[in-house]
């Protein structure tokens, strides 16, 4: 009988230490990402000009993308891809269409482009907020 007893206190004890421990888990905090503050057309300006961004030293945007109406260099024009973008996809906001075809270029390809064209891993490369101010400054081109 004791040795029952003293089976169940032992039993018992791991089960309140593991209890305890388990909540600790529970309860500690979780971290989290520092919020993105709004996309910044200036800063987004500069680095859609420059000749190479990424991580990878990838060509930047204005060595595809002209800014010249109808002027066609390895990607289409983006003279007017701010006014144009909220029209591309039915039920998606231009910042959408513009970030996802940042992050997936092959999500939304234009007439006459072809698939694989853009370099791909723009998203992995750019930082989120690097990918907003582009973003922000790509909805000024009207």
């Amino acid at each position: 009988m004791k040795r029952i007893l003293l089976f169940l206190m032992i039993v018992g004890a791991m089960s309140l230490a593991a209890c305890g421990n388990e909540s600790e888990t529970i309860d500690a905090p979780t971290p989290t990402e520092a919020p993105l503050e709004p996309g910044d057309a200036v800063r987004g300006e500069k680095l859609y000009k420059q000749t190479i961004i990424g991580t990878a030293n990838s060509a930047g945007c204005a060595a595809c993308h002209s800014l010249e109406p109808d002027v066609t260099l390895v990607g289409p024009s983006h003279a007017t891809i701010g006014a144009d973008a909220a029209s591309r996809v039915p039920g998606m906001s231009a910042e959408d269409f513009l970030r996802e075809s940042i992050i997936d270029p092959n999500a939304h390809i234009s007439d006459g482009f072809t698939v694989g064209a853009m370099y791909a891993n723009y998203g992995e490369e750019l930082s989120a907020q690097e990918i907003e101010d582009l973003v922000a400054y790509m909805l000024t081109l009207q």
